[in-house]
């Protein structure tokens, strides 16, 4: 381990940390102006946070940039979502209003994951202060918290590419800059544009400001946090409705493709063959699933049928896991094809979660080539991807990743059968949390405050887990990783 740049990994944690810090004084600023107890708890974690964040920042001062590689950046990511996680979930915990540790980990890091899973079994109880802290979590996470740091202090400089390789999704990315601190600042300034967007149109509806603003950092996200118990559903309106499915789903999009959109360059976008297979797929859902509700006559009105569908997919397939609806009560046919947008999910380099469709379309097409090899086996049939050839290590890195996914599922099902959650339950909330989705809870509850503590902590790391798409994290556990 002496082999580490330890003094890098200090000197950017302690910069998040005190990006954390100023977070939770903003949140502090919020309980205040509500005269809300919990201003002092943020205060509190705040001063924590800082005083914390300088002595790691000191300790990094004199950091070798020019030795930063992969494991430095792979190390970094991991332990900030941890940490930050960890720190984020102090106002919980001394306020109160979450007296215990598990639950305040499990909350603030569904929070970072933008998972938006709970273990708080009433919103609506909840100062506001911390419910604009969990909704701002959800914001940070949601670009991701390594590239929210390298936009707004670009002094880590240095090797920082392996930082945002790190913590970027996807395996097709838009490099248009050299400069990865000026990537990250385009990425920033189109999510904090979008966001302002959002809260704007809520606002003209029937939201106050407060729930505007919040909604709009869990929609921009894709979140799923709420300020109220019933969550969208609360304002029973279309408006809001209609509003947050057309954000969702261009938070299901990749970033780089919003930023050249803004630019006046749609064509990048609408040439993108993933975002054509990910408006394929949700139009698909959306229309099979409206159908259905028709013909079986639970909801006899075509607007609202569609609306609710609508609604329900957008959510499911961006990862959001805001509801207006409980489709579990649908019926198994509708059940299976909202937990398999679940696991299918958006676009690489989106703010969602799970496999992703763009390596669907690659296991699609390489499944398809396998097919044709039957009948010309000495064909060269490569996977393309955007007319271009993608590399065999890429496609193997994709199958890969895929088996991995789907064994972790199967390894957390049998994991929180063994804490007492039942099967089907353990099946939801390992798809949700390694998902980062908030659609699937416990089937009576709705919340997972009355699950053990060992549970707790497992859905905790699997939320890291797939937030980080696996190789992160999971590489941390391999012994040639800390090999010199």
């Amino acid at each position: 381990m002496e082999n580490f740049n330890f003094r890098f990994i200090f000197k950017t944690i302690g910069f998040l940390l005190i990006i954390e810090s100023l977070l939770l004084m903003l949140s502090a600023a919020i309980s205040f102006y509500y005269h809300e107890l919990s201003g002092d708890a943020f205060l509190i974690s705040a001063s924590i946070t800082i005083v914390i964040g300088v002595m790691l920042r000191l300790l990094g001062v004199e950091t070798r940039e020019k030795i930063i590689g992969k494991r430095e950046g792979f190390l970094v990511v991991s332990i900030s979502w941890v940490i930050l996680s960890a720190f984020g979930m102090l106002p919980f915990y001394i306020s109160g209003v979450i007296p215990k540790i598990s639950d305040a980990y499990f909350e603030t890091m569904s929070g970072f994951t933008t998972t938006g899973s709970t273990i708080i079994p009433d919103v609506d109880v909840i100062p506001l202060g911390l419910l604009f802290w969990r909704c701002l979590t959800q914001w940070v996470g949601g670009l991701g918290i390594v590239v929210f740091a390298l936009a707004v202090l670009p002094i880590i400089g240095g090797n920082a590419s392996f930082l945002f390789d790190a913590e970027t999704t996807g395996i097709v990315r838009e490099r248009f800059q050299p400069r990865i601190t000026q990537i990250a600042k385009r990425l920033l300034f189109t999510y904090i544009f979008i966001t302002a967007l959002i809260a704007f149109l809520l606002w003209l509806g029937p939201m106050n400001a407060f729930d505007a603003i919040c909604h709009a950092l869990s929609t921009a996200s894709t979140g799923g946090f709420s300020t109220k118990q019933a969550s969208i559903a609360y304002w029973n309106s279309p408006y809001v409705e209609y509003v947050i499915s057309i954000f969702m789903v261009v938070g299901g999009i990749n970033f780089s493709l919003l930023y050249f959109l803004l630019r006046g360059k749609p064509k990048r976008l609408l040439q993108d063959e993933e975002v054509r297979w990910y408006f394929g797929i949700y139009l698909s859902f959306t229309i099979i699933i409206t159908v259905g509700l028709i013909l079986s006559g639970q909801i006899n009105i075509a607007e609202n049928a569609f609306r609710t569908s609508l609604f329900q997919v957008t959510s499911a397939i961006t990862t959001t896991g805001f509801s207006t609806a409980d489709f579990t009560s649908w019926g198994p046919f509708y059940m299976f094809l909202i937990y398999l947008l679940m696991m299918i999910c958006a676009c690489a380099g989106s703010t969602s979660g799970g496999i992703k469709v763009i390596r669907v379309v690659v296991l699609f097409k390489n499944a398809i080539n396998e097919f044709k090899l039957q009948v010309h086996p000495n064909a060269v049939l490569p996977v393309r991807i955007n007319n271009q050839v993608l590399p065999v290590d890429v496609v193997t890195k994709i199958l890969a990743f895929i088996f991995l996914y789907l064994l972790i599922l199967f390894i957390s099902f049998l994991v929180l059968s063994l804490t007492g959650i039942g099967f089907e339950d353990a099946i939801t909330a390992s798809v949700s949390c390694m998902g980062n989705v908030g659609l699937g809870s416990l089937s009576e509850s709705g919340h997972f405050a009355n699950i053990s503590d060992v549970a707790k902590w497992y859905l905790s790391f699997l939320m890291l887990t797939g937030r980080l798409e696996l190789f992160t994290v999971l590489s941390l556990f391999m012994p040639a990783f800390w090999r010199k």
